[in-house]
């Protein structure tokens, strides 16, 4: 009898000792962080009251929305016009006019994600010591002068040559925005705010179909060029254009932002801090952040998840050509893809309020991404118009609340120290972009008008995605309780609930 509860008394210590050190330091605060406790840290707003800080609170909140989240959807914007325009392109006939077969043409989408993987752990680790406010403009600065080089292109070598340069100056850019997001807004704040500048996301795939319409329909042969051609010009330049106005808008860190006052920079620390439990995101050593991400499981749960969530958006490079298949005019075909992703964003941002309102990941996750299952299943079964389109909405609806929340889901489970965070990062986004690697395989030509073998990489991200979410979710609960342990916690016990990980 002794023996057996000295073995259950084992158990437990070994189950509070991996919530301690898995999580680096987040569940070692053991006890209640109260937010006055953490603003007697902040000597310019110790002697703030309630409604002082209140204020004070939202003047800072008023200025990161006006300044940081315009500023990262439009680049982001840009960033994801890139991918798209060049599926449009190619129904232009940029695969014609540069004689590159389905393989080279598929051989350059995919070295695009090359140079995206291999610039993007380096590129997000850097950023965490850097400051944003010249290396994501630098960042823009070099895609865009790739993209405009675009037009000079007459192989499908070169097509390979400028779409790895693009990857590679592309891949700290997304990372790196969602690394500061994480870094200046709460817990609570964060779903919503990544859902508005994944908006650029959505938005360009809208803006895509017009501009495809506009500029591949009326301006081809002006200065002896293609419209492909034109279409990489006024991309690139303004792309430029944004990239040089964002070295004045972007901010750095909480901490060392020229444009916020002192009192304003403690407030912008205390938001985070206290989001946090009262832990200081701090910076850390690279290799120890990258250190305590790979010893972390939340790290390669999140890397599945994310793996799965881009192999269920492996549709999103071939959308035109699927659109193609529905039988309308070339016209209709580029309009026509604007209102699904319309009404992606407006669900993203239900799901996202909702999420940051009630706390709650995992079921915000799983309900869009079985809608997304079901709209797959319909484009793979039939040629009825109307019922693919709605299937269409589906699909690119499902997938985008999916991907957008799990973003806001693994920053708010590994809240610090940034090293770790931005390493988190930077890892799962590394190893979901090799799904790019062999996914335009699945969208040859000759799959037209079903594309039953891309859809059943679709169906097999949207299953991988709801089991992962399930064991992350059951992760958190399990450190959530031996939290609730080492605060004497119940339901019924009075006592005041601590920092929680979000499931």
């Amino acid at each position: 009898m002794a023996a057996h509860d000295n073995s259950d008394s084992k158990s437990i210590t070994n189950e509070k000792l991996d919530a301690v050190h898995v999580e680096n330091g987040v569940a070692e605060q053991h006890g209640i962080c109260t937010p006055e406790e953490v603003q007697g840290r902040y000597p310019l707003l110790r002697d703030l009251n309630r409604d002082q800080m209140a204020s004070l609170n939202k003047k800072v909140l008023q200025k990161l929305d006006w300044r940081l989240m315009p500023t990262i959807t439009i680049m982001f914007l840009l960033n994801y016009l890139d991918r798209i325009n060049v599926s449009n392109a190619r129904l232009a006939g940029l695969q014609e006019d540069l004689n590159m077969s389905d393989i080279v043409w598929n051989a350059g989408i995919s070295t695009f994600y090359v140079g995206y993987l291999v610039g993007q752990l380096p590129g997000n680790l850097w950023l965490a010591k850097a400051n944003p406010s010249w290396f994501l403009p630098s960042m823009m600065l070099a895609w865009s002068a790739a993209t405009i080089s675009m037009p000079a292109m007459t192989s499908g070598v070169g097509f390979c040559i400028c779409r790895f340069f693009i990857g590679l100056t592309e891949a700290p850019f997304f990372p790196g925005i969602t690394l500061m997001t994480s870094s200046w807004y709460t817990k609570e704040e964060n779903p919503m705010r990544m859902a508005i500048w994944h908006a650029g996301n959505t938005i360009s795939n809208i803006i895509s179909g017009f501009l495809a319409a506009a500029i591949l329909e009326n301006m081809d042969g002006i200065a002896n060029l293609h419209s492909w051609q034109w279409f990489f010009l006024i991309e690139g330049a303004a792309s430029i254009l944004v990239a040089l106005i964002a070295f004045f808008l972007l901010p750095n860190w909480p901490t060392n932002t020229k444009w916020l006052s002192e009192q304003e920079s403690e407030m912008a620390q205390y938001r985070v801090v206290f989001s946090n439990g009262g832990h200081d995101e701090g910076v850390g050593g690279t290799w120890d952040g990258l250190k305590a991400a790979a010893l972390d499981p939340f790290t390669w749960l999140f890397c599945g998840m994310h793996f799965s969530l881009i192999n269920a958006q492996s549709f999103k490079d071939f959308f035109p050509s699927i659109m193609k298949t529905f039988g309308f005019s070339k016209l209709n075909t580029y309009l026509v893809q604007a209102p699904p992703y319309a009404i992606a964003y407006l669900t993203a941002c239900l799901c996202a309020y909702s999420s940051g309102r009630f706390g709650e990941s995992c079921y915000h996750i799983i309900v869009p991404i079985v809608a997304s299952a079901v709209g797959c299943i319909t484009l793979i079964s039939t040629l009825n118009v109307p019922a693919r389109y709605i299937g269409a909405i589906l699909l690119v609806s499902g997938t985008y609340n999916g991907l957008n929340l799990q973003l806001s889901w693994e920053t708010n489970l590994v809240p610090s120290p940034r090293s770790k965070k931005a390493a988190l990062i930077a890892i799962a986004n590394c190893v979901s972009q090799t799904s790019h690697w062999f996914s335009p395989y699945f969208f040859p030509t000759s799959q037209e008008p079903y594309y039953r073998l891309g859809g059943g990489l679709i169906l097999f991200g949207c299953v991988c995605t709801v089991l992962l979410c399930f064991a992350i979710k059951w992760r958190a609960m399990k450190l959530n309780k031996v939290l609730d342990e080492q605060e004497g916690w119940t339901e019924h016990s009075g006592n005041e609930k601590g920092w929680r990980f979000m499931s």
